[in-house]
C-alpha cells in the first residue's frame, strides 16, 4: 500500500508529537481507516517532507509521532502565475487541480466582461475555500511540498494593472506569436486565459495597454480548460521541467 501524503497547516519539527488538521484527521481516520502504527508522510509548505507514525486515531483525531524530514523539492524553475477567467461547474476545479499538478505556483481567479460565474460574495467565497482544498489535494497525490496560493476573486483590469516583472502572455486566436518563438530565457510568467466566450476587443486593448503578449497555440480553438492547461504545459516544455 502507498504511503498516504497528507498536508498539514503548521510547521512540523522532528521528534514532536502532533494532532492532524480536522480535514486530515476525517481523511486517514474515516476514509482510509487507518491505525495506530501505520505510517504517514507529511509535508507542511516548507519544501520539507515529514516520516510519521500514527500513535492515535478514531473517526475524530488523528495523532502521530514526527520521525524524519528532509527536503524536497518538485518545483519547476518557472514561475508561473496563472489568471484564470472564472468557468462554470466542474471547469474551474479541474482547471485548478491540473493547473497545480503541472507547477503553477499562483493561481488568481478573475472576473471578466463575459465571464460566465454569477455568484454573491458569499458562494464566491466558499468557492474559493473549496479551490484552496481542491490545490492542497492535488499536492498530496502530485508529490509538490509547496502549496500553490489561490489569490482571492479580483476583475480582469485590477489583474492586468499589477506592477509585475513578468513576461505577460494573453492567448488569442489570431495572434502572431507562439510559445516556441518566444525568447529565452525566461523565469517567470504571467499568464492570461479568458472565459468561455472569449475576452471582449475592449478587453483586448486593455491587455495590451499593460504590456500583455498576444500568443497563439494552435490554428485551432480551445475550451478554457483546455487551453489553460495546454498553455501551462507548453510554457513548462520550454522554460519549465517538462520533457
Amino acid at each position: 500500500m502507498r504511503i498516504p501524503r497528507i498536508y498539514h497547516p503548521e510547521l512540523l519539527s522532528i521528534g514532536t508529537e502532533i494532532y492532524l488538521s480536522d480535514d486530515a484527521a476525517n481523511h486517514v481516520g474515516r476514509v482510509l481507516r487507518m491505525s495506530h502504527g501505520q505510517a504517514l508522510q507529511l509535508f507542511d509548505g516548507s519544501n520539507q517532507v515529514f516520516e510519521a507514525e500514527i500513535i492515535e486515531a478514531n473517526k475524530k483525531r488523528v495523532k502521530v509521532s514526527i520521525l524524519e524530514g528532509k527536503f524536497s523539492d518538485h518545483e519547476s524553475p518557472l514561475n508561473l502565475h496563472l489568471g484564470q477567467v472564472m468557468s462554470r461547474g466542474e471547469k474551474m476545479e479541474f482547471t485548478i487541480q491540473k493547473s497545480v499538478e503541472l507547477g503553477v505556483n499562483t493561481i488568481t481567479p478573475l472576473v471578466s466582461e463575459r465571464c460566465g460565474v454569477k455568484l454573491d460574495a458569499e458562494r464566491l467565497e466558499k468557492k474559493l475555500q473549496q479551490w484552496k482544498k481542491i490545490a492542497i489535494s492535488a499536492c498530496e497525490q502530485c508529490g509538490r511540498n509547496r502549496i500553490p496560493k489561490i489569490r482571492p476573486i479580483m476583475s480582469l483590469e485590477t489583474w492586468c494593472a499589477e506592477d509585475d516583472d513578468s513576461l505577460k502572455l494573453n492567448l488569442h486566436p489570431r495572434a502572431s506569436h507562439s510559445i516556441n518563438t518566444l525568447p529565452l530565457p525566461v523565469e517567470k510568467v504571467r499568464l492570461l486565459i479568458g472565459p468561455e466566450g472569449g475576452l471582449s476587443a475592449e478587453e483586448i486593448e486593455m491587455t495590451a495597454k499593460h504590456q500583455f503578449t498576444d500568443i497563439l497555440l494552435g490554428s485551432r480553438i480551445l475550451r478554457t480548460e483546455t487551453t489553460a492547461l495546454t498553455a501551462i504545459t507548453a510554457l513548462q516544455v520550454r522554460f519549465g521541467d517538462l520533457g
